[in-house]
Parts: structure tokens; sequence; C-alpha cells
């Protein structure tokens, strides 16, 4: 799986942008990677230092649409903490 194909998008909440002050950055990463292609991925695509990564699985949610039921897309979401030496990942351009 090539270091592109591991991270697919930053998780962007209020609870995930509070936690960026501590170097903490969260991610949706592939359903199948593992938390060591995640720490390459985070290192090579960002050029930082990785000091942890912890993995959740997130189950779809029921969702009705009248009278179908079904399931959101279920997600595997990576939280990263840099080192304390490291720099910061710019997720958003600054003018």
């Amino acid at each position: 799986m090539d270091v592109r194909d591991v991270i697919l998008r930053p998780v962007v909440t209020e609870a995930s942008m509070a936690e960026m002050d501590n170097k903490r950055y969260q991610f949706d990463v592939d359903v199948r990677a593992t938390k060591t292609q995640v720490k390459n991925a985070v290192e090579k695509v960002f050029n930082v230092k990785v000091a942890k990564v912890n993995i959740m699985n997130i189950k779809g949610k029921k969702k009705r649409m009248g009278r179908y039921e079904g399931y959101t897309k279920k997600r595997r979401k990576a939280i990263v903490t840099l080192t304390a030496d490291s720099d910061e990942i710019k997720l958003f351009a600054e003018e």
C-alpha cells in the first residue's frame, strides 16, 4: 500500500482542533492500515517525527430514509502524537 493511500483525510472537529495545540492530530485512514503504516505515512507526507499512534475502528451508524434502513460507511481513525521537537502539521493554508 502506497503512503498516500494510507491517509484519507484529516478529521476536523472542535475536539480535534483543540488537541492540535498538544501536537495530537486525527486522520481517517484506510481500514486495512496498521499503526506502523500510519506512522511511516505521516512521517513521509508531512515531514515530521511521530511519537505515538492510536487507532480505533468506528462502526457505521444506522440511518433511515423513509421505510428503508441502512448503515453509514465504517471507518478507521488514527490519533497521531508528534514528538516535542517536531514541527507542527499545517492542515490549512495560511495567507
